[in-house]
């Protein structure tokens, strides 16, 4: 079993890899080359693993993604959730999995034509079980929806968890060491690549660093002289405890139109809106929220589903609960997965927007890279594709 400590000086030597960064992602990857039989130790900045960003997120998963490599990982990492007993080797182990599916609405002629293709796609790339409602279809399966709505795309195996339960598990679920309160403070190299990680307690020698810092993750790659194309930009979702009834069964509900969603939560309904205008940012640990938010976004839901007019009416400010983290974009809209040719030993595992949906798989990634079974050349996330021309963006609803 992982064990989660602060570390004391005698706790620093050696490790076969040291992963930086304790959200979803890092934890998820230190479990899997653990599984590989690497030492690995984790270190944390914060008092505890996946306290930052991971908790901001909407916690929710899908496989409806248009870009291959995208989908590469959802598939697969949907299993494991589906799974996850199994997969960490704790007997009835709850992650609080939810598949309610995920149901992106749209009353726009002109995006009609944008959803029906991404359902051809999506089925081209095997999520062969996603499916295009037309408005009578979207009106007998979900009659909460507004009239007005003209189709959608569906797919029941999609849903939401709880992030920190998969965090935990995964740290569990393995034999790594998870050092908290321990903050990475610089990489040593030498003629043969990376050679040890400081950090404000300790160093760590080893040969094998994973970037796995989030939102941090830039200024990580800059220890070792690399720009990593990254841009952190801050996400807001509210939490809204109401009395009025909420469809418990309700899928993840997202209007294509204006960036919106919702999904219910106990005791109420979880609410967010992806600003495009919101700009790159600096990112802190200390993420503030804006105090408009709730409003502007109860105005974007309710367009498509009215019985937030009610909650509208109702709600006081008590009630309502702002949070926020980051999503960290690539030119591509895609994560940096895979070992930095400039720097031996030095893997990244970054540039997420997607990181929850997509943590499991990533982990295991790493894993099969650092010990060769899977060749960087066949990894398509590699962050070298940049320079070879590769990057190009996809078409996946609510990527923004």
């Amino acid at each position: 079993m992982g064990r989660i400590f602060t570390p004391t000086e005698s706790d620093f030597g050696t490790a076969d890899s040291v992963v930086i960064g304790g959200g979803i992602v890092g934890t998820a990857t230190a479990f899997w080359l653990s599984k590989v039989g690497l030492d690995v130790v984790l270190v944390e900045m914060r008092d505890g693993l996946s306290t930052l960003t991971t908790p901001a997120s909407a916690e929710c998963f899908r496989a409806q993604f248009t870009e291959p490599a995208m989908v590469a990982l959802a598939k697969p990492s949907i299993e494991m959730f589906e799974h996850f007993a199994e997969v960490i080797g704790i007997s009835g182990y709850s992650i609080s999995i939810k598949q309610q599916g995920y149901l992106f609405l749209t009353d726009d002629a002109k995006t009609v034509t944008d959803l029906k293709e991404s359902i051809d796609q999506l089925h081209k790339l095997g999520v062969t079980d996603s499916e295009y409602l037309d408005h009578d279809e979207i009106l007998a399966r979900f009659p909460f929806v507004s009239d007005s709505v003209l189709a959608a795309n569906f797919r029941q195996r999609d849903g939401w968890l709880s992030c920190h339960e998969t965090t935990q598990g995964f740290a569990k679920g393995c034999d790594a060491r998870f050092f908290i309160n321990t903050r990475a403070t610089g990489i040593q190299t030498d003629a043969k690549g990376v050679c040890a990680v400081e950090t404000n307690r300790g160093i760590l020698q080893t040969r094998i660093v994973v970037n796995a810092a989030g939102p941090f993750a830039a200024d990580i790659g800059r220890m070792v002289s690399l720009d990593l194309p990254l841009e952190p930009v801050r996400r807001q979702k509210v939490f809204i405890q109401t009395p009025v009834a909420i469809p418990q069964d309700a899928p993840f509900t997202i209007d294509v139109d204006n960036n919106s969603y919702w999904r219910p939560e106990p005791g109420g309904v979880i609410i967010g809106w992806v600003d495009p205008d919101e700009p790159v940012s600096k990112p802190s640990e200390k993420v503030h929220t804006d105090w408009e938010f709730p409003a502007i976004t109860l105005e974007k839901v309710k367009r498509l589903t009215p019985f937030f007019e009610e909650i509208e009416k109702t709600v006081r400010q008590p009630h309502i609960s702002t949070s926020a983290g980051y999503y960290v974009y690539t030119p591509d809209d895609q994560p940096l997965i895979g070992p930095v040719p400039e720097v031996p030993g030095f893997y990244v595992n970054c540039g997420y927007w997607a990181g929850v949906m997509l943590s499991p798989a990533a982990g295991k990634r790493i894993g099969d890279l650092v010990t060769a079974k899977l060749d960087p050349k066949d990894n398509p996330l590699r962050p070298s594709r940049f320079k070879e021309g590769l990057g190009k963006k996809g078409k996946t609803l609510m990527s923004h």
